[in-house]
């Protein structure tokens, strides 16, 4: 089950999607659950399909404005490194990471699918990242490799752009490069987990402008969802509604000789299989 939350002439509101169009959740239990992070929070996923069930469809695609699938979630966090060929991609001669890198973004950073990615004036190194993600249904700490299931709600795609040059502004910390407001993008919709019999088989593919740029399968990550899950829950309590950006593959523009970064009219698109495809177009911010 697709699951997208959107606008629809200037109201929000969510609902299932199908092939046809979108079935409106908001209009038949928004009473109870009013948006995703409702229906989430009170771990609610059957009633959204029970009222799908034999419903016919209330809007074309083509009659709504995407949001971000969870549009405000409490914490969105992000793993680097997680690609058994991105630390070499570093060139540094370091050994392969032993425990998981990671970092936290803002929920204005990254923009729905079809919104704009934004070059800002302090620097034209704004970059891509092409990232399955990874939404929290339940809450829950210290989470065991063999119950995750348990509280995956389902998946969804970043962009996770980065403005590099802002990366190393302090010694040890890339919050600034990873914060920009729109610089990102996540969507276009989430698919349940019950859709995935197998989380250590999916496909990721970056693409600018029509060429392939970064390519990988999570067969291949050095850190998969049965780690990710129990290491995160062991110092932070996950909510119904966090989002877990798993890692990019090899392929950033940072790493082609010369750099290749985004540049206004670009367009980024970001396809995980059985999910769909996150694309977006980058513009110079208007201040």
């Amino acid at each position: 089950m697709k699951i997208a939350s959107y606008s629809h002439r200037g109201t929000n509101s969510y609902g299932v999607v199908t092939e046809d169009g979108i079935i409106d959740l908001g209009a038949r239990i928004g009473d109870t659950y009013p948006g995703m992070l409702e229906l989430l929070r009170s771990e609610a996923l059957n009633a959204a399909a029970h009222a799908a069930k034999g419903a016919s469809i209330d809007l074309s695609l083509d009659e709504i404005t995407l949001l971000r699938p969870i549009p405000y979630p409490e914490k969105i966090f992000c793993i680097g490194v997680n690609y058994g060929n991105r630390n070499a991609e570093y060139k540094d001669g370091s050994d392969a990471p032993k425990y998981p890198s990671m970092f936290m973004r803002t929920p204005e950073s990254p923009v729905p699918h079809g919104g704009n990615l934004v070059r800002p004036p302090e620097s034209h190194q704004l970059d891509y990242e092409g990232e399955i993600v990874i939404v929290i249904g339940k809450a829950g700490r210290r989470i065991k490799p063999e119950n995750i299931r348990d509280y995956i709600a389902g998946l969804t795609i970043m962009n996770e752009g980065t403005i590099r040059d802002w990366l190393r502004h302090a010694k040890f910390n890339v919050t600034q490069g990873k914060n920009f407001n729109a610089s990102g993008a996540l969507g276009p919709w989430m698919v349940t987990a019950d859709e995935f019999p197998n989380f250590n088989d999916l496909s990721v593919e970056t693409r600018v402008n029509g060429e392939v740029r970064q390519q990988d399968n999570t067969d291949n990550m050095i850190f998969n969802f049965e780690y990710l899950l129990p290491y995160l829950s062991s110092f932070m309590e996950f909510k119904p509604g966090d989002v877990i950006a798993t890692g990019t593959p090899t392929g950033a523009g940072t790493y082609f000789d010369p750099p290749k970064w985004l540049v206004p009219g670009d367009v980024v698109e970001v396809e995980v299989g059985g999910i769909g495809t996150l694309s977006n177009t980058v513009v110079d911010e208007v201040f």
